[in-house]
């Protein structure tokens, strides 16, 4: 490096170094951002039996009340250790996760003893940033171990899918600032305050960062108030733009660019029985809703989903609809729909499984289809249909045959992995429970009988086998607990 450009480098740190001591007052606020390494324990479902294995990864977080680290879910989901770091300082304090959302990437860490943090400052939440405002981000990324503060512009408002659960969509705000490794759960900062948490960068692109913005952060700070974290609730339809001249014409509207067709409603969703397929969504809570599903918020266009995003369970919401050609207002509440965390990854659970005279049985969720990679087309049916044609009233879990473990009793079976259990014994299976239920009931038949959808032919199991199978297979292949029900 030449000698200017050294300069031009020296200048550009000390410019952003007066520049954040400018919008903090004091340099002090540095001390509450910490550095957070965390050691992992990754679950292994293809060996379900087994502990996982072991990671780790530094990631920042940052102080907001008395004993109250903010950062995100992902920089300690699996979490087996945490140790906290301040600014210019080798000691390690422990910490623990009080709180953590995976579906909004945010958490609370206290430390065991926050006795050396007393007289820290604590940062306070902002607004959301306007569009090319200048932020600033605080953390400790990748290649180095200080302190790291870089600007960056903000360049859009959007409300995009979230990486760490692979199925939620919240509001975020992207920076031309690049959000490495390390920077998550860093605090971003206008005028003194944070006016979002960095979380993710996109990997198509240099230099461009999606931070948390604050109304999903002050969301989560407000439903852990009583103590507890409840998600978020949901209205439970699937809307179809409506930007078609000859379809909104098909459907009596006028070319005024508003409403969206509702195309499925979830059953046993916030909605069912009051909103139906074909009706036509026109506004929430009195805000318009656009031909392209997008509401007026905060003076920016976002995804009608938006207005939910800020309730919860229990809150109200006010639509207007369309239906044969009548208005319609009605009042919703709404609530959470549990059935939806099939497609999240799920953190801090063990895998559940059976093993049965070498048969191994898990339940389809997004943990077990990233590792399986299912092929078979009626368990990707399964799979897909399963929220939005109430597949989950009938199955609460989805039972598939995922491997065969070698032994005697199963090697005239074919290839049968892979599929999902229809019945066992003639009975329909309803969950994993039901299923462990039937294949070790107390008074078992002379044969178990296992029927898979897709398969030509069930699979035979003699009862009398079952038990010298077991203790082979456990034996052969290193299984402690031929079962675990329990998540």
């Amino acid at each position: 490096m030449t000698r200017s450009a050294s300069a031009l480098v020296l200048t550009i740190s000390l410019f952003l170094t007066a520049a954040l001591h400018a919008q903090t007052g004091s340099s002090g606020l540095y001390r509450s951002v910490l550095r957070i390494e965390v050691a992992t324990q990754i679950p292994d479902y293809q060996t379900p039996w087994n502990s996982g294995r072991f990671g780790g990864g530094i990631g920042t977080g940052f102080l907001i009340g008395k004993n109250q680290i903010l950062t995100n879910a992902h920089v300690v989901s699996n979490q087996q250790r945490i140790l906290v770091t301040i600014h210019g300082s080798p000691e390690k304090y422990p910490a623990k996760v009080d709180y953590i959302a995976h579906d909004c990437d945010l958490a609370i860490l206290s430390l065991e003893d926050f006795s050396n943090f007393e007289d820290f400052p604590v940062f306070s939440l902002g607004e959301i940033p306007v569009l090319e405002s200048l932020v600033t981000v605080i953390g400790y990324p990748v290649g180095g171990e200080r302190l790291s503060v870089t600007k960056g512009i903000v360049s859009r408002i959007d409300f995009q899918p979230y990486s760490h659960s692979r199925s939620d969509s919240h509001l975020v705000v992207q920076i031309d600032a690049a959000i490495n490794p390390g920077n998550s759960g860093g605090p971003v900062l206008q005028d003194g305050k944070v006016v979002g948490v960095a979380f993710q960068g996109l990997r198509q692109a240099d230099n461009t960062g999606y931070i948390i913005p604050t109304p999903v952060v002050k969301r989560f700070l407000k439903d852990i108030e009583d103590g507890s974290y409840d998600h978020y609730a949901e209205l439970g339809i699937s809307p179809f733009p409506l930007h078609n001249p000859a379809m909104r014409k098909a459907l009596g509207l006028p070319e005024n660019g508003e409403g969206v067709l509702i195309k499925n409603v979830v059953p046993t969703s916030s909605v069912d029985g009051i909103l139906k397929t074909g009706d036509i969504l026109l506004s929430l809570d009195g805000k318009s809703v656009d031909s392209d599903g997008k509401v007026l918020v905060d003076g920016e266009k976002v995804d009608l989903n938006e207005i939910v995003e800020r309730k919860f369970s229990g809150d109200k919401v006010a639509i207007r609809f369309l239906r044969d050609g009548s208005w319609n207002d009605v009042e919703v509440i709404l609530k959470p729909l549990p059935p939806s965390t099939m497609y999240a990854i799920q953190y801090e659970k063990k895998p559940r499984y059976i093993v049965f005279a070498g048969l191994v049985f898990q339940p389809l969720d997004t943990n077990l289809f990233a590792t399986s990679k299912f092929k078979n087309i009626t368990v990707r049916r399964l799979y897909t249909d399963y929220v939005s044609k109430g597949i989950f009233q009938e199955k609460k879990d989805v039972v598939i045959l995922t491997q065969i473990e070698p032994d005697p009793v199963t090697s005239q079976i074919g290839n049968f992995t892979g599929l999902a259990v229809d019945k066992i014994d003639g009975l329909p299976v309803r969950d994993l429970n039901h299923a462990h239920e039937l294949l070790y009931a107390e008074n078992p038949p002379e044969f178990h009988v296992i029927e898979l959808h897709g398969a030509r032919r069930p699979i035979i199991i003699p009862s009398a086998k079952v038990k010298e199978a077991n203790s082979r297979v456990q034996a052969n292949y290193g299984i402690s607990k031929l079962f675990n029900l329990k998540d």
